[in-house]
């Protein structure tokens, strides 16, 4: 549609995720019309994201040093293990403020449709972190998905003879929800995943 920088700007915005055709014009028209000193800033993070952030050593969380902040951290326990797919993951159970262990980040799920296998994720990692024997309890907190599932219970088959406690995190119907919206599948979850009150 367009020619030369702004087309190529467009292109590149276009392959972010999440990003369509028409956000990635907005998106470049608004860099065109900013000041000078707001793009150059943005320039300056883009690169310094790329030259320092990094994957923690131990659990595979973003990170500028060696160690993410988690497992520096000498307040939380390590008999608890939580199993995410990103390191985004994290950043949404860090904010219920009710986990205090450790988490080992899996860099996606098992997706055979994507050609991603167990092979293709950090489980060789996970094991080598369970071999130590301070886990007691290990959290699968994979999406609530197909692939979540499929990576969920892959994990559960192998770690359960381990003996380590292996748990899922509950699903079913979310606060502020009607029952009459709710699928049959969230629904069946949340039937099983029932307590007393």
């Amino acid at each position: 549609m367009y020619e030369g920088a702004i087309q190529d700007l467009i292109d590149e915005l276009g392959r972010l995720p999440g990003v369509g055709p028409k956000s990635a014009q907005r998106i470049a028209f608004h860099v065109l019309s900013a000041d000078p000193a707001d793009v150059n800033r943005l320039a300056t993070t883009l690169r310094k994201v790329k030259e320092l952030v990094r994957f923690c050593t131990t659990c595979f969380n973003v990170a500028e040093s060696e160690q993410c902040r988690v497992c520096r951290d000498t307040r939380r326990t390590n008999e608890v293990l939580c199993v995410v797919e990103e390191p985004k993951d994290i950043v949404a159970v860090e904010r219920t403020g009710e986990f205090r262990g450790r988490y080992h980040v899996l860099g996606g799920a098992i997706n055979p449709l994507e050609g991603i296998g167990p092979d293709n994720l950090r489980i060789r990692e996970l094991l080598m972190r369970l071999g130590t024997g301070e886990v007691k309890e290990l959290i699968l907190a994979t999406d609530p998905n197909t692939e979540g599932e499929a990576t969920a219970t892959y994990l559960a088959l192998m770690i359960k003879p381990m003996g380590i406690s292996v748990t899922r995190l509950a699903s079913g119907l979310p606060v502020g929800g009607d029952l009459e919206y709710a699928d049959e599948i969230t629904l069946g979850r949340a039937f099983e995943g029932r307590r007393a009150v």
